[in-house]
């Protein structure tokens, strides 16, 4: 536990142990036992017959889109329930029964609060009306909505660069909301516009827009009822996207393959027990991964280069393992990655990678006669120094096998949160786009501004220096999010103001600017009303359909607004109506605001129609093979190096990872069904060949140091747990570990933190 002056508070909570229960890991995801966990939470949460007439209406045609993942929606919803575990948890928090509302901050102290773990904030309850924690308080109080609006205008109107206010945006924000944020921001002055997505898919981004021209995946849904063999590449979709394994199975079931690549075999990928038939009931399942290569943290480089040279050596016997043709027509690059292979040794990159030979050449096999294949990631690539690096080398395999731009194959980043990809579409973003400019120029009349602004770390950087002095979140858990959480921390209680707009009680409203402000927004299930009449808004899932989303619920209170009613609240204060956007109108009217949308946004024009029922697909450049605005018009392949962690004797190369009752920073439960562990979070997976050469015992009690630039970072009382990782690897989850992670230590050209390869020191815990 760490404490910060500012407010004698915790900025990590309690590492009090919780009492572990060890079982064997599951071999299987899903089934009976997910359907009874998942309604167990939403009854607790929620009550029996709310829980149930909820769940009916989400993910469905006029219903409301999941608070979790973009996994995106079949064409034909099921009728017994289109959701997963996870989102009927992720829809238990956010539509609980429990309220947190005046009589609970004069209760609690924040310093209080802060005592407590991430998993007992999170089950306070909701947000029910808006809190003010005043310069010195510990205690917040109610504020009125134009009082709380007042005093956002008055920070601002203090500051003396636009560039000292940072507009940060979560992933579970609609498209509305997301654009109206972005406009009062560019508006006031700043492209300071950092997001989640900093933080996980930058990378993917980066990699696909120097390489196919767009930061987005290729593939539609339907591509994996016609792929030759999936690859899911540092994924646990069992855990963080539960619905894929229905279009994993679809994929099996047509007579593809799916190949799983990860330092941990997890049992989403292993069997899947589809609880809407009857093998998934009272039967085995399926068998999804038909094979698995346990690759080491980080080596998924070695790995790829040397498929792509096993398959090289075919292709010069056959000359049909590779797409020539493709290749000619397509792409630049060809000779120069293959010149690189030459400079690596079979040996080299089976030692680094640490798969199974004869697995590689399996799977080495199934790629040289196929060439519809896909190509799924998550942070497993994404979240480390080299992270656009492992996404380029994908590229370059799907290039060579001329894996694009046809059905059943393509690029597949896998997102988190439900709207995450959408922000980034209209216009969440930190860097400049001349057209995005230069339209909202034309639209609204007003010339945005034209530097370069703050991501996640330079924004966090900017805090801790001073150089910021306001921090508005639209969502999100900013300082449990954020790497070196010391840091983070500090640098928020910098601020002279922070402004959260929330549905539920979380750390960040612990951990605060000299004054701060809660204000609570309706949830993703919730009814949104304004002048008697039902609005909705829209979103953008995984693979880039742009559909509908209408809630259901009550507002568990009246005095909780929509995100872009609060968001043209505070721009009306701050602007007083002397700007050419007529702020209250547009947060008010959801068609107007869409229409506007549409004559900035590429791909937003009709928007209001072509949204409804299953929404339409946004345009993707590689669909059509269209490279474009790339040089010379061609697909890049890349010459990539292998990356170097440079490990002491004595180190170890950690990635955090979620549990099975997590998402993202929303802890739902204590249990990690699938790998067997129960009742605790602060574990340390460990390859029992390391637990012995270092003499650890099951339940050791462990601390974990970084060491980066000479500055050492510290983790305390973690649980030692033998577990099948390579040797040399480790895992723990997050946010526990985010600590560890230094703010200056992330990818090359994302800036995305290092969260999934740190490197990291065990010692045992000394009890006086």
């Amino acid at each position: 536990m760490s404490k910060l002056n500012h407010r004698n508070v915790e900025i990590e909570g309690s590492n009090a142990f919780t009492g572990i229960e060890l079982k064997e890991a599951e071999d299987h995801a899903a089934g009976l036992t997910a359907v009874k966990v998942a309604l167990g939470h939403v009854f607790k949460e929620m009550g029996v017959v709310r829980s149930l007439k909820t769940l009916s209406h989400m993910n469905q045609i006029d219903g409301f889109d999941c608070p979790g993942c973009a996994w995106p929606d079949p064409a034909k919803r099921s009728k017994l329930g289109e959701y997963c575990e996870n989102g009927a948890k992720a829809l238990s928090e956010e539509a609980t029964n429990k309220e947190v509302d005046a009589n609970f901050f004069k209760k609690y102290s924040i310093e209080e609060i802060s005592t407590w773990t991430d998993y007992e904030i999170g089950k306070s309850g909701r947000l029910t009306q808006p809190m003010l924690l005043k310069p010195g308080a510990i205690y917040y109080e109610p504020i009125s909505w134009k009082d709380a609006f007042k005093v956002i205008a008055e920070h601002l109107y203090e500051l003396d660069n636009p560039n000292e206010a940072i507009f940060y945006t979560s992933g579970r924000s609609s498209n509305e909301a997301a654009f109206l944020y972005g406009l009062f921001a560019r508006a006031f002055g700043t492209n300071n516009m950092p997001d989640c997505s900093n933080m996980c898919h930058e990378s993917s981004g980066v990699g696909l827009s120097e390489t196919l021209g767009i930061g987005k995946g290729s593939v539609k849904l339907e591509d994996f009822d016609k792929a030759e063999v999936v690859m899911v590449i540092g994924q646990n979709p069992g855990t963080n996207h539960p619905r894929m394994l229905s279009a994993l199975e679809k994929c099996k079931a047509n007579g593809g393959y799916i190949v799983s690549v990860n330092p941990l075999a997890e049992a989403g990928l292993v069997r899947f027990k589809n609880p809407q038939e009857i093998s998934g009931i009272i039967g085995n399942g399926h068998k999804l991964a038909d094979y698995h290569l346990q690759v080491k943290i980080n080596q998924d480089v070695a790995l790829l280069k040397l498929i792509q040279k096993r398959l090289a050596t075919l292709d010069a016997i056959n000359h049909n393992v590779f797409d020539h043709k493709f290749i000619e027509k397509y792409t630049e690059g060809y000779q120069s990655i293959m010149s690189q292979l030459d400079t690596h040794s079979d040996d080299e990159l089976l030692n680094l990678c640490g798969v199974n030979n004869k697995d590689i050449d399996e799977v080495v096999k199934l790629l040289a006669k196929s060439d519809k294949i896909i190509i799924c990631w998550a942070m497993g690539l994404t979240q480390h120094k080299n992270g656009v690096n492992n996404i380029k080398e994908c590229v370059n395999l799907l290039l060579l096998k001329g894996s694009l731009g046809k059905p059943g194959a393509g690029t597949c980043p896998v997102r988190g949160h439900s709207n995450v990809q959408g922000d980034r579409t209209v216009g969440i973003m930190h860097y400049i786009s001349k057209s995005f400019n230069d339209a909202i120029k034309t639209t609204f009349g007003f010339n945005p501004p034209e530097d370069m602004g703050y991501d996640v770390v330079r924004g966090i950087q900017a805090m801790y220096n001073k150089k910021a002095k306001v921090f508005l979140a639209l969502g999100g858990n900013f300082v449990s999010a954020a790497s070196d959480t010391a840091y983070t921390a500090q640098a928020i209680q910098n601020c002279d103001l922070t402004v959260q707009i929330s549905t539920k009680l979380n750390r960040s409203h612990c951990i605060v600017g000299t004054t701060a402000l809660i204000l609570p927004t309706l949830g993703r299930s919730d009814q949104d009303f304004t002048a008697g009449k039902q609005r909705h808004f829209t979103v953008e899932n995984s693979m880039g359909v742009v559909h509908q989303s209408k809630g259901f619920l009550n507002p568990i209170s009246e005095d909780i607004k929509s995100e872009p009613d609060i968001i043209g609240g505070i721009a009306d204060a701050y602007f007083k109506g002397n700007h050419p956007v007529e702020w209250k109108l547009l947060s008010a009217d959801y068609d107007l605001l869409r229409e506007k949308m549409g004559q900035v946004v590429r791909g937003f024009e009709d928007v209001n129609s072509k949204s409804k029922g299953r929404g339409y697909y946004l345009p993707n450049n590689v669909r059509d093979l269209d490279f474009s605005r790339l040089p010379n018009k061609k697909a890049q392949f890349t010459v990539i190096e292998l990356p170097s962690h440079n490990l002491k004797a004595d180190e170890f190369l950690l990635m955090s990872i979620r549990s099975h009752d997590q998402f993202n920073t929303t802890i739902y439960g204590l249990n990690d069904r699938y790998r067997g562990v129960f009742n605790e979070r602060r574990v340390l997976f460990m390859n029992e060949t390391d637990m012995e050469k270092y003499q650890y015992k099951k339940f050791d009690v462990v601390n974990l140091t970084s060491n980066y630039k000479g500055k050492e970072r510290k983790v305390f009382n973690f649980l030692v747990i033998p577990y099948n990782i390579p040797i040399g690897n480790l895992a723990a989850y997050y946010p526990e570990t985010n600590p560890l992670i230094p703010i200056d230590e992330y990818a090359v050209k994302s800036n995305t933190p290092i969260s999934k390869s740190v490197k990291v020191t065990v010692e045992k815990s000394v009890t006086l």
